[in-house]
């Protein structure tokens, strides 16, 4: 392609809106324009990026057995009923009437589509398994659509669901999946780690999450400094370790109540009373679809209220307004604490082995001093319910974890029947009986793998493209337009790299030599060629890598060089099968 008639408008000033290095450069390099919040259309450059990423994944999926399928992107509202996700979805379901007034959503998941296509498809054991995917559009409505393509409404997302006759199959096709994800994410140049995670609102009882690491990530991941341990911090697991240690005799018969005027948080409390906030418990009222409860862990800590929705056996979660916790239950939200309440009380594991501790004393402006587990209160309900630290140890073999931040590009689920039996997807298995289908689901986020491969891959020029799915391998520029013999050469060479297969942006703008080399880095090409008067005239073509600062020289009348060095660029190229 020739930069001169290309739709490439790159910008010298960081726009306002870009938040992260990956929304930044990319609105920089001309690859998308916001349309609305959380929209954004693709430009040339970016979707070549795209179409690369999505090379990739056909290839890696295609070789796992998947077939590719396109299925509707506007999906009836009865589908979801059948379901249970019609409203179980919440706001960021995309619901839709058409001129009938019939319900409708536009799909952030094909769950219920590619089930309502195999119950009517499949009949036997023998049609199994089946692994169909898509790379399609999704919509769904953020509250909070921020970063570019990290956190957008409508995105591109590849899709694949399996269909088993039982769970022992299921995980062969969930381990396929995996190891498919793992090709797909090395070849894509990114550094990554698959991580246990929640289900979510996909559903299903096992997961995992392809994470790419980078300072910039929403997410947070717990990992092992010794085993292969690693999950999202909010299924991240520690290993508990039950103290031998008896308690010291308590200081006070009974609790000790003390006014505490605009002491709220747990930093005000434990200052007030001159201890580590380790020597309080942080007490905080939920409610859920069972009803309102309290749940105590030690100050120090965070509640994951994943593990607390869990623990409930709860469909769904929330932290209720203070005004109505004071409405229905009576409480100040400020000075809670566990002593003589009227609904459950869920307590971490923790808080039994912390001897004498301070709480709030369910009274505005009063907390509880020497308030000992067992004695002033107790609960039926105990389990881990906080979020896991570094320095915590690893619930597999005991060494300390590490905490990182990291980007989510993809996600697989193993469903089980959690749709099938609802839509009613059955076979008949080898003795005639009528079974359920035993599902998996598996995610990748294409414009987000894109964008994280900026996050992983940049400097103060621009972006570092991984050479796989870079827009373009090659950047010739020619610096001397005006030189019959050096734009010649250059339009020779374009051609020649062209009928080789090679991407190449040819810079045939009349701009000046600076412009094209910012530009070029700017847009991540991986090996830039220039050739200028001086250059001609020494015999040499100037060749500089992307991650590179040093030019080489390479011969004008000698191809061969040029040709070995881009065979062993083009040596992970994503458009070469891995075997």
């Amino acid at each position: 392609m020739r930069f001169s008639r290309m739709h490439l408008p790159t910008l010298k000033e960081v726009p306002a809106e870009a938040e992260v290095i990956s929304h930044r450069l990319m609105l920089r390099a001309g690859m998308i324009r916001r349309l609305a919040a959380g929209i954004y259309s693709y430009l040339p450059l970016g979707l070549l990026a795209l179409r690369n990423v999505e090379e990739i994944i056909r290839q890696e999926m295609n070789r796992a057995g998947a077939q590719e399928v396109l299925l509707p992107a506007v999906q009836p509202a009865e589908l979801w009923q059948e379901s249970g996700r019609w409203d179980f979805y919440g706001k960021e379901l995309l619901r839709i009437k058409d001129r009938h007034q019939r319900d409708y959503c536009f799909g952030p998941t094909h769950e219920e589509v590619i089930t309502d296509l195999i119950r009517h498809e499949v009949r036997s054991y023998r049609q199994l398994p089946l692994n169909l995917y898509q790379i399609q559009t999704k919509f769904r409505d953020e509250i909070r659509p921020r970063f570019g393509l990290m956190r957008g409404r409508e995105f591109i997302m590849k899709d694949a669901y399996s269909f088993d006759v039982d769970d022992a199959a299921a995980g062969l096709s969930y381990q396929s999946m995996r190891e498919a994800y793992s090709r797909i994410f090395s070849r894509c140049g990114l550094n990554f780690r698959a991580v246990e995670a929640d289900s979510g609102a996909i559903g299903g009882n096992f997961s995992h999450e392809f994470v790419v690491l980078a300072e910039s990530g929403e997410d947070a991941i717990a990992s092992c400094t010794d085993c292969d341990y690693a999950a999202n911090i909010e299924k991240a697991e520690s290993r508990f370790v039950d103290s031998a240690t008896p308690s010291p005799e308590p200081t006070a018969a009974a609790p000790v109540e003390v006014a505490t005027p605009d002491c709220e948080s747990i930093k005000e409390v434990a200052d007030f009373f001159g201890v580590a906030p380790e020597a309080t418990i942080k007490s905080m009222i939920f409610e859920s679809d069972l009803g309102f409860c309290m749940v105590v862990v030690p100050g120090d800590c965070e509640v994951n209220e994943i593990k607390v929705t869990a623990a409930l056996g709860a469909e769904w979660l929330e932290i209720p307004p203070p005004a109505r916790i004071a409405d229905e239950l009576g409480l100040p939200v400020g000075y809670l604490g566990p002593l003589n309440l009227s609904i459950p009380l869920l307590v971490d594991r923790q808080v039994p082995q912390m001897g004498e501790i301070i709480c709030g004393a369910n009274r505005a402006g009063f907390h509880l001093q020497g308030v000992l587990w067992g004695r002033d209160f107790k609960s039926q309900q105990m389990a881990d319910l906080v979020l896991v630290r570094a320095g915590d140890l690893c619930p597999r073999c005991g060494s300390l974890l590490q905490i990182d931040r990291g980007i989510e590009v993809g996600h697989i689920f193993k469903l089980g029947t959690k749709y099938s039996e609802k839509l009613k997807a059955t076979f008949l298995d080898q003795e005639g009986q009528e079974k359920n289908l035993v599902m998996g689901c598996y995610g990748i986020g294409v414009g987000r793998t894109v964008a994280a491969a900026i996050e992983q891959n940049y400097d103060d020029n621009g972006i570092c493209f991984p050479y796989a799915i870079a827009p373009f391998k090659v950047a010739l520029l020619n610096l001397d337009l005006k030189s019959e013999e050096v734009t010649a050469y250059c339009e020779t060479l374009y051609k020649e790299l062209q009928s080789r297969g090679i991407s190449v942006i040819y810079d045939d703008r009349n701009e000046r030599p600076g412009v094209k080399f910012k530009d070029a880095d700017l847009i991540g090409v991986p090996l830039r060629l220039t050739l200028g008067r001086k250059g001609y005239k020494r015999g040499i073509l100037e060749v500089k890598s992307r991650n590179s600062s040093v030019n080489e020289e390479l011969p004008l009348d000698d191809r061969a060089p040029l040709w070995r060095l881009l065979d062993e660029l083009a040596a992970n190229d994503s458009r070469i099968p891995s075997q």
